[in-house]
Parts: C-alpha cells; sequence; structure tokens
C-alpha cells in the first residue's frame, strides 16, 4: 500500500502542475494576467519538483513521461497563449484590417501547437540530457507572462495600433524558437567550478540584477538575454 502510494507522488505533483495550467488559462481569459502568471510559475515549481521526485524516489515511468508533457503544454503552452490571445484581443489594429482584426487574436494560439511540438520532440531527443536544443517551453511562457503583465496597460490603452500585430509577431517568432534546432544551455551543474560553469554563473548574476533593475519587466529580458547568450557560446 506504501509503495502504491509512493509511486504516484511524482504524478500526483505533475497533475498540480496540469491543475496550475487550467487554472492560469481561466485568470487569462478573464483578463486577470498578474493571476494567471503566478499560477504559470506556480506550474513551473511543480514541474521542478515532479522529476526531482521521481529520481529521488526511484519511480520514473513512461506514463509520468506522458502526463508530464501534457502538464507543461497546458500550463507553459496553452496558459501563455490564452494570456496573447486575450491581451491582444482587447488591443487596437490598423483600420485598413477591417473586421478582420477580430480574428487574429486567435493566431495566438499558434504557440501552444508548437510547444506542443518542442515537447513531443524532447522525449524522442536523446541529445537533450544535459542542454536543451530550441527554447524550452517554461522559459516561453515566463517571457510572454512577465511581459503581458508588465506592459498590459500599454497595450490597451496605447495609441500604437500596432502593438497587436507587434505581438502576433512575436508568438510567431518564439514559436519557431521552440523547435528551432539552436543548442540553449541548461541550468544543470556536474560541478561548482568557474572554468566548467562560467557561462551559467553569469546569466545567473546578470539575470539578478535584471530583475531587481527592471522588476517583472526583467523576466522578459532575462529569457531574451538566455536566448543571445545560448546563440553566442552554445554554437560555437
Amino acid at each position: 500500500m506504501i509503495n502504491r502510494i509512493i509511486k504516484q507522488i511524482p504524478n500526483t505533483i505533475t497533475s498540480c502542475n496540469l491543475i496550475c495550467g487550467c487554472i492560469a488559462i481561466v485568470c487569462a481569459l478573464h483578463d486577470h494576467y498578474t493571476t494567471a502568471l503566478l499560477f504559470i510559475i506556480l506550474g513551473a515549481t511543480f514541474d521542478f519538483f515532479d522529476g526531482m521526485s521521481a529520481r529521488l524516489l526511484h519511480v520514473s515511468s513512461n506514463i509520468g513521461k506522458e502526463l508530464d508533457s501534457l502538464a507543461d503544454d497546458v500550463t507553459f503552452g496553452v496558459a501563455p497563449a490564452s494570456m496573447v490571445f486575450s491581451i491582444c484581443k482587447n488591443c487596437s489594429y490598423p483600420s485598413f484590417l477591417g473586421e478582420l482584426s477580430q480574428y487574429l487574436p486567435y493566431l495566438a494560439f499558434i504557440m501552444a501547437a508548437f510547444s506542443a511540438i518542442r515537447l513531443a520532440i524532447f522525449n524522442l531527443d536523446t541529445r537533450q540530457t544535459t542542454s536543451f536544443i530550441g527554447l524550452p517551453t517554461p522559459a516561453n511562457a515566463l517571457f510572454w507572462g512577465a511581459l503581458i503583465v508588465a506592459h498590459q496597460r500599454t497595450f490597451i490603452e496605447g495609441s500604437n495600433e500596432w502593438f497587436g500585430i507587434g505581438l502576433l509577431l512575436g508568438t510567431f517568432i518564439f514559436s519557431y524558437l521552440l523547435v528551432a534546432d539552436i543548442p540553449m544551455f541548461a541550468l544543470k551543474f556536474k560541478n561548482l567550478s568557474w572554468a566548467d560553469n562560467s557561462i551559467k554563473y553569469i546569466f545567473i548574476i546578470t539575470s539578478i540584477i535584471l530583475i531587481l533593475v527592471l522588476g517583472i519587466s526583467g523576466i522578459s529580458a532575462v529569457i531574451l538575454w538566455y536566448i543571445i547568450l545560448s546563440v553566442f557560446t552554445q554554437n560555437k
């Protein structure tokens, strides 16, 4: 009986991630962007601990792996896509688009599809044991969540009628980055030496500075910095 309970601990934690994603989606569709971001972050916390608990308890399973991907697509794919959809729905658009503008926000859900593809690739790609190929879905979700929370008033009340178009174009770019064959480093340490982990230490230190200086916007800046640092260091 106890063994059965122990085996279900990682899956229970994964399910909590999934539930957080569902709540984040509801909050996003009701324009509660800050709450949506908080549940995405909480989901990311559960996502971190489900894998750790599976390794510590030695109860990894194929079911757990599939459940983890499903939960991740909800929390880090559908939830941020819902935030982009909701904010774009409230944006102004160039007048020449006419009635087409009311349908454009639905393009945001392309992000959810590409997140699912990225997660499927990750499950099958043996190269991604110590690093990533393409932008990790949690990083993508945090970028969009923080960007929308930090600048929601500007996007909705701003006089620039191209904000919505710009957000959707950004969605396409980041959807590509999710599945692009671009090596990106992971914050996994085999040891604590500077020589082996200099890029990771530099990233952590600069990320703390960005968040302290920029606040919520700093989270989006950190993700952009992560992409740039990966491109210029991992492809050498």
